[in-house]
């Protein structure tokens, strides 16, 4: 009489263990697949800011011809006027 009763079906939650196990795994290999991307892309920057720096070309600007000629007797030096009290 004592052991007369059935053995409950418990399937159900095998299956349900099983998928969020597996859930959980997927996720955890995900965040290590793109922890490791973002290593690899801080440690290609962290080598290129290592690289000694290149110098850099300044390109000098243009004179006008106006300007730098002397012969040109028609510029005028524009210059504030003091006020008089």
């Amino acid at each position: 009489m004592l052991f007369q009763d059935a053995t409950p079906d418990t399937s159900g939650y095998m299956i349900a263990g099983f998928a969020i196990t597996f859930i959980v795994m997927a996720l955890y290999v995900a965040s290590i697949y793109l922890r490791n991307r973002n290593l690899r892309q801080d440690m290609t920057l962290l080598e290129e800011m290592d690289k000694p720096a290149q110098p850099v070309k300044v390109p000098q600007p243009k004179k006008s011809p106006a300007i730098s000629s002397n012969n040109n007797k028609s510029a005028k030096h524009v210059t504030k006027k003091s006020r008089q009290k």
